[in-house]
């Protein structure tokens, strides 16, 4: 049963008939693994904690750079020079002390995903990097455990959703195979427009509440392109490679 200050907290979800009581159980159940706090991991984790899902970790090992500031909206400026990871503690526990929050301080290598990532319901991959996106997309695979990605660069972004639940879902290696070098152009040395990230980031935690909720979504394998100068989206579907040295191995049905 949820008890009254749950019910206060969480009443615009308990109007929704797909939500309801027995959904905003369900999210206060969930386990999530949010990886990066920056522009994507932002949003994100502001909207997944006002959600109630139920237990949030969060991992970032980065300092708060001035820079960031333009983009990652979970920080402020007397806060530069301090650990992300903690400050985001502070912010997300004050906008909702009712969730368990585990905070990782330190970048996670794959080690650390084999660990972490068994034991959550969902994986948002909220990096900047091609190698960490890559280590993500292998444990969740091996794991069967979903996972939500997604970048921005410039005026573009990417949102990606791979429920490994279902053996006939790609991978992200099915995108970007293992010859893939990592990315000249980034934010750092090409920009990128605040608001996209959190378009991209907001889009990432509403994906995220619709599977923790089960329902259904019809992402799952693909590609979403957005062109921020002009609001259009592409969608491609990602063809699961046959040879993939991560996916390859799950029977297609």
């Amino acid at each position: 049963m949820i008890n009254s200050h749950d019910r206060q907290r969480y009443s615009r979800h308990l109007l929704l008939g797909d939500i309801g009581e027995a959904g905003q159980q369900q999210l206060l159940r969930a386990k999530v693994l949010i990886v990066g706090l920056g522009g994507l991991g932002s949003p994100v984790a502001l909207y997944l904690a006002a959600a109630g899902v139920g237990k949030l970790i969060i991992a970032d090992g980065d300092h708060l750079e001035v820079s960031n500031l333009q983009r990652q909206i979970l920080y402020d400026t007397p806060s530069a020079g301090e650990c992300k990871a903690l400050l985001a503690e502070q912010r997300l526990m004050a906008l909702n002390p009712d969730i368990d929050l585990e905070v990782i301080d330190e970048a996670l290598e794959e080690s650390d995903f084999s660990s972490y990532i068994p034991e959550v319901d969902l994986v948002l991959d909220c990096s900047d990097n091609l190698s960490t996106r890559k280590a993500i997309n292998r444990v969740c695979a091996a794991e069967g455990v979903p996972l939500i990605s997604a970048a921005a660069i410039r005026w573009e972004g990417h949102l990606m959703l791979f429920d490994f639940r279902r053996p006939e879902t790609p991978c992200y290696e099915c995108l970007y195979p293992p010859s893939a070098a990592e990315p000249v152009l980034n934010c750092s040395t090409s920009g990128v427009v605040g608001p996209l990230l959190g378009v991209l980031g907001s889009l990432q935690a509403l994906e995220a509440l619709k599977l923790l909720l089960g329902l259904e979504s019809d992402i799952n394998g693909k590609l979403l392109v957005f062109d921020g100068r002009h609001h259009q989206w592409q969608r491609f579907a990602i063809a699961k490679h046959n040879q993939c040295p991560v996916c390859s191995g799950k029977s297609q049905g």
